[in-house]
C-alpha cells in the first residue's frame, strides 16, 4: 500500500513538472513581444522639446503609436498655441494623413470635428486649412473612413458661418455633383446640399442648389437618386410651401414610381414627413391615389418595403385623415387589418404561422410588429366608438400572435389603448388577463412598465356609462396576478421579479383589502424570508408596508404586525431580522411618527441585544432616523430607551466596526435636537423643512385616524342591517305562522328601525367627514365637503397653537403617497395645496349585503359607488 501510494505521488508530482513546463513555453511568446532596447530609444523623445517641436518630430519620425497621438491631442495644441500649430503642425498632419491607416484616419476626423466647433479658434485662415483637408479625404478608397470624414464635414456646418460655407464647401461641391464624379463624391454631395438648406435663404436655396437638387434626383445610380430623394424633405423646409409645391412635389410624385425600390421607399418616407406642408387639394388629388398604388405594389410584390410601410402607417393615416372621404377612410382601416395579418392564418379563435421561408417569415413578423407599435394611433384612427366592430378582433390577434416581439409591443402599448377606450375599456379585458399570463417574461416586462396606469384605468372606467359598462372580473385578475409573480420569482430574470412587486404597491387601489389580505399577502412574507435576491426582498417588504398601510381592518393590521415582529423582528435567521429593519426604514417613510412608534420601535431597539454584529451594526446605522420619529414631550419614555441602547452599545460592544460606527452615530445624535427650538442658529429655511415634515406627520396620522373611524362606522352599519334584517325575518316568520299581537311586534320592530334610523344619521355625519379617503379628487358633489374638522395639534409643529380648525375636504386629506418619502421634499407648506391621493379602493361589505339591502341603507351604496368610480393620482415608485 506505501508502495502504491509513493508510486501515485511521484506520478502527480511529475504531471505537475509537465504542466509547469507547458507554462513556461506560454511564457516565452510573452517575453519576445517586449520591447528590446534599440526599440525604446526609437521611441524615447527628448524632453528639452517644448510640445511644438515634440508634435512636429513625432509626426517626422515617430512610429504609428505616436502619431497617432499626436493627432488625438490636436485640439489641445490648438488651444494652447494656435499659431505655431497651424504653421507647423497641420502641414505635417496633412502629409501623414496621405499614408495613414484607417485609425488614424478615424482619429484625425475627430480631432478636426473638435478644432471646427471650438467659437475661440475658429479664424477664417485656419477654418480654410481644415476645410481643404476634410474635403480632400472625402474621396477616400476606404468607404467607413469616407463616411467619417463626410459626418465631420455635416457636423461642422452647423457651427459654420454663411460665408465660410459659401466660399469653401459650395463651390467645390458643383464639380463633385458631376456625373463625371463617382458615386461615393455624388452621394456625398447630397447629404452636403440637405444639410446646407437649412443655413440659407429660400431664395439663395432656389436660385444655388435647386438646379443640383433636380440633376441628382434624375441621376442614373438608383442610390444617388434615393439618397437625394431622402434629402428633399431638407430641401422643402428651406424653399417654403409655394416652393414645395411646384418644385418638390412634382419631383416626389415621380420618384414615388421609379424602378427601384429603395428609391420609391424614400419618395413614400419623404411624403408622409412633409404632409403638413401640402394643402388638402394636393392630399386628395395627388398625395392620396399615389399612396394607395404605392401600398397596393407593396402588399402585392415587394415585402422589403412592407416594414417601411407598416411603421409609417399610423402617421400617414393621421396626416391624412382630415381629407378622407368615408370610403377612404375605410379602405385605410381595412389595408391595416391585412397588414396585421401578414403571415398569419386562423384556426379555432388562434393565431398561427403559415408555412413561409425563414427570411420572409422574419419580415412578416417586423411587419406585425410595426402594426401593433401602430395600434394605439389606428384606435384614435377609428375612434373608440368603433372599437368593438372595427379593430378588436385585429387587436386580440395581435395579443397572441405567434411571435414573442409582437406580443410584447402590444403590450407596451396596452395602457395607451385603455386610455384611448375610456368608458369601453372592458372591451380588452381578457386581453389584458392573456398578457399577465402570457409564457414569455419579454410580455410581462412589457407590460410592468405602465401595469399600475393600466389597472387603474381598467377597474375604474365603465361606471353610469351604459347597461353594457361593467367592470373587470376581479376573480379573473387576481389569479393572473399571483400567476405572474410565481412565474417571475421562478425564473432567474430577478430584476423582473422586483420590478413586478414594486408595481403591486397599486392593489389597494384596484381590488379589495380582503384580496390582498389572503391571496398576496403571505406571498410577502415568504419572499421576504426565503427569496436570495436582497432587491427582491426589500421591494417585497416596501410592498408588504403598502399593504399593512392601507388595510381597512383592524384585525388584520394587527395580524399583519404580529406576523412582522414574529417572522422577522423575533426570526431564528439574523437575515430575517436585517429585513425588519430595512422594513422599519420604509415604515418610517409610509406611517406617521406615532404609529411606527407605537407598533416598530422597541422592537427595533430590542435589536441591540442580537448576537449578530451584522445586524447591531445595521442598528447603529438607524439610530438617528429613529430618534426622529420620537415626539417630545409625549415620548420621553421612548427617548430614554433609545439613550439606554447607546449606552449599552458604548459599554458592552466587542465588534470593532460596530464600536466605531457607535461613536460617529452618537456625534450625528448629538447635533440633533429634538425639541426643535427656535434659536438665533435656526436657519429660515431649516425652520421650513422643519414645518413641512411635521405638516406631512399630521396629514398621514390625520388619515390613519380617518380609517379606524371608517372601519368603526361600516362595521356599525354592518350590524344595524343585520339587526334589522333579523328583524324582517322574524315579522316574515310570524306572519308565515299566523302569531298572534303582529301588530304589536310590526310597532316595535318599527320603533327599532326609527332609533336604528336615527343612530344613522349621526354615523354619516362622522363618515362624511372621512370620505375623502375613498372620493374622487375631481369629485364636488359632496355633502359635507365644505364643513371643518377641529383636530388637535401635536407639539412638535412649531409655531401650532392647541388646536386648529382643518378644513376636511378633497384636497386637504388626499394621502401623499405609496411612498412619502419622494413627495415629502415637494410638500408645500400649507395643508391646502398638497393633495394627498386616495390609496383605497376596498369594500369590507361582502357582495351578498350589496344584493340583499337595495333601498334600505343608500347612503352606504353611494359611498362604495364613489370609491368604484375613484381615479386616483398616485404613483408607486420607489424612494
Amino acid at each position: 500500500m506505501f508502495v502504491s501510494k509513493m508510486t501515485l505521488s511521484q506520478s502527480g508530482l511529475f504531471g505537475q513538472i509537465d504542466d509547469l513546463q507547458d507554462l513556461t513555453f506560454i511564457e516565452r511568446p510573452i517575453r519576445r513581444s517586449l520591447k528590446t532596447a534599440e526599440e525604446i530609444d526609437k521611441l524615447t523623445v527628448d524632453e528639452d522639446l517644448n510640445d511644438i517641436e515634440r508634435a512636429v518630430y513625432l509626426l517626422s519620425s515617430g512610429q504609428d503609436v505616436q502619431r497617432a497621438s499626436v493627432i488625438v491631442n490636436l485640439p489641445n495644441l490648438v488651444r494652447q498655441n494656435p499659431a505655431e500649430t497651424f504653421r507647423r503642425v497641420v502641414p505635417k498632419v496633412r502629409e501623414v494623413l496621405h499614408v495613414a491607416g484607417a485609425d488614424m484616419q478615424l482619429a484625425a476626423a475627430g480631432s478636426f470635428l473638435t478644432i471646427l466647433q471650438d467659437d475661440i479658434v475658429l479664424i477664417q485662415t485656419h477654418t480654410h486649412s481644415i476645410l481643404q483637408i476634410v474635403l480632400l479625404n472625402l474621396d477616400h478608397r476606404d468607404t467607413v473612413v469616407g463616411n467619417a470624414w463626410l459626418e465631420t464635414l455635416l457636423s461642422a456646418i452647423d457651427a459654420l458661418p454663411k460665408e465660410t460655407i459659401r466660399q469653401e464647401i459650395l463651390s467645390p461641391l458643383v464639380s463633385k455633383a458631376q456625373l463625371s464624379q463617382s458615386v461615393p463624391a455624388r452621394l456625398a454631395s447630397c447629404r452636403i446640399l440637405g444639410k446646407v438648406a437649412s443655413k440659407f435663404e429660400s431664395s439663395v436655396v432656389k436660385k444655388d442648389l435647386l438646379p443640383l437638387v433636380r440633376s441628382l434626383c434624375q441621376d442614373v445610380e438608383y442610390e444617388v437618386r434615393s439618397c437625394m430623394c431622402r434629402q428633399l424633405e431638407n430641401i422643402a423646409r428651406g424653399i417654403g410651401l409655394d416652393h414645395t409645391k411646384a418644385v418638390v412635389l412634382p419631383e416626389l410624385v415621380e420618384l414615388a414610381r421609379d424602378e427601384g425600390s429603395t428609391v420609391r421607399l424614400a419618395a413614400f418616407d419623404t411624403i408622409i414627413n412633409l404632409l403638413e406642408m401640402f394643402d388638402s387639394d394636393d392630399r386628395t388629388r395627388v398625395i392620396f391615389p399615389l399612396v394607395k398604388t404605392f401600398c397596393e405594389k407593396c402588399f402585392k410584390a415587394d415585402e422589403a418595403v412592407l416594414a417601411s410601410l407598416s411603421f409609417q402607417y399610423g402617421k400617414l393615416c393621421h396626416g391624412l385623415s382630415a381629407s378622407f372621404t368615408d370610403e377612404q377612410h375605410l379602405w385605410f382601416l381595412e389595408f391595416y387589418k391585412k397588414l396585421c395579418c401578414l403571415g398569419l392564418q386562423h384556426e379555432n379563435g388562434h393565431c398561427e404561422s403559415q408555412p413561409y421561408p425563414l427570411e420572409l417569415e422574419n419580415k412578416y413578423a417586423l411587419v406585425r410588429r410595426n402594426c401593433a407599435y401602430n395600434f394605439p394611433a389606428m384606435v384614435l384612427f377609428a375612434d373608440s366608438n368603433h372599437f368593438l366592430s372595427e379593430l378588436y378582433r385585429t387587436f386580440s390577434s395581435l395579443c397572441h400572435d405567434p411571435e414573442i416581439s409582437v406580443r410584447r409591443t402590444a403590450a407596451e402599448g396596452f395602457h395607451e389603448v385603455v386610455k384611448l377606450l375610456g368608458p369601453n375599456v372592458h372591451y380588452v379585458h381578457k386581453e389584458l388577463i392573456t398578457l399577465l399570463q402570457d409564457d414569455s417574461l419579454e410580455v410581462m416586462d412589457a407590460l410592468l412598465n405602465h401595469l399600475q396606469e393600466t389597472l387603474e384605468l381598467a377597474t375604474s372606467r365603465g361606471e353610469g356609462a351604459g347597461p353594457e359598462s361593467k367592470q373587470v372580473n376581479v376573480p379573473d385578475l387576481v389569479p393572473a396576478l399571483v400567476a405572474a409573480e410565481q412565474k417571475a420569482a421562478s425564473s432567474l430574470r430577478w430584476r423582473v421579479h422586483e420590478k413586478l412587486l414594486q408595481r403591486y404597491s397599486c392593489l389597494p387601489r384596484v381590488i379589495s383589502g380582503d384580496q390582498i389580505y389572503f391571496r398576496f399577502l403571505q406571498r410577502m412574507f415568504s419572499i421576504i424570508t426565503t427569496n436570495n435576491v436582497l432587491p427582491v426582498q426589500r421591494e417585497a417588504a416596501r410592498t408588504l408596508c403598502v399593504f399593512l398601510r392601507y388595510n381597512r381592518k383592524q384585525e388584520q393590521r394587527q395580524e399583519i404586525i404580529t406576523k412582522i415582529m414574529q417572522e422577522l423582528a423575533q426570526g431564528r435567521s439574523y437575515w430575517n431580522r436585517l429585513r425588519f429593519l430595512d422594513l422599519c426604514e420604509i415604515a418610517i417613510d409610509l406611517f406617521s411618527k406615532s404609529y411606527f412608534c407605537k407598533h416598530f420601535l422597541i422592537q427595533a431597539l430590542e435589536l441591540v441585544n442580537d448576537p449578530v454584529a451584522n445586524v447591531r451594526y445595521k442598528l447603529c446605522h438607524m439610530l438617528p432616523r429613529l430618534r426622529s420619529t420620537i415626539r417630545l414631550p409625549a415620548d420621553k419614555h421612548l427617548l430614554q430607551q433609545l439613550e439606554f441602547c447607546v449606552r449599552k452599545l458604548l459599554c458592552r460592544e466587542k465588534d470593532k466596526d460596530v464600536v466605531a460606527t457607535v461613536r460617529k452615530t452618537v456625534l450625528e445624535l448629538d447635533k440633533m435636537d429634538i425639541t426643535e427650538p427656535i434659536s438665533e442658529h435656526f436657519s429660515l429655511l431649516q425652520y421650513h423643512k422643519r414645518h413641512e415634515r411635521d405638516l406631512l406627520d399630521q396629514k398621514k396620522e390625520k388619515e390613519e385616524t380617518l380609517l379606524l373611524e371608517m372601519e368603526l362606522l361600516e362595521r356599525q352599519q354592518n350590524e344595524a342591517k343585520l339587526a334589522g334584517e333579523k328583524h324582517t325575518e322574524k315579522k316574515r316568520r310570524d306572519s308565515k305562522a299566523g302569531i298572534s299581537g303582529s301588530k304589536g311586534m310590526s310597532g316595535s320592530t318599527s320603533g327599532a328601525t326609527l332609533s336604528t334610523s336615527a343612530g344613522k344619521e349621526m354615523r354619516r355625519a362622522k363618515l362624511a367627514r372621512s370620505r375623502s379617503l375613498s372620493s374622487h379628487p375631481s369629485t364636488t358633489k359632496m355633502a359635507n365637503s365644505d364643513k371643518t374638522l377641529k383636530v388637535k395639534e401635536s407639539g412638535s409643529c412649531p409655531g401650532s397653537g392647541k388646536s386648529s380648525i382643518i378644513p376636511i375636504n378633497d384636497d386637504a386629506l388626499r394621502s401623499h403617497h405609496f411612498n412619502v418619502a419622494s413627495s415629502s421634499s415637494s410638500l408645500s407648506p400649507t395643508p391646502s395645496t398638497s393633495s394627498m391621493p386616495v390609496l383605497i379602493r376596498s369594500n369590507t361589505s361582502s357582495s351578498v349585503d350589496h344584493r340583499t339591502n337595495g333601498s334600505k341603507d343608500t347612503q352606504s351604496r353611494k359611498l362604495t359607488i364613489q370609491r368604484k368610480s375613484n381615479s386616483f393620482g398616485m404613483q408607486s415608485g420607489r424612494e
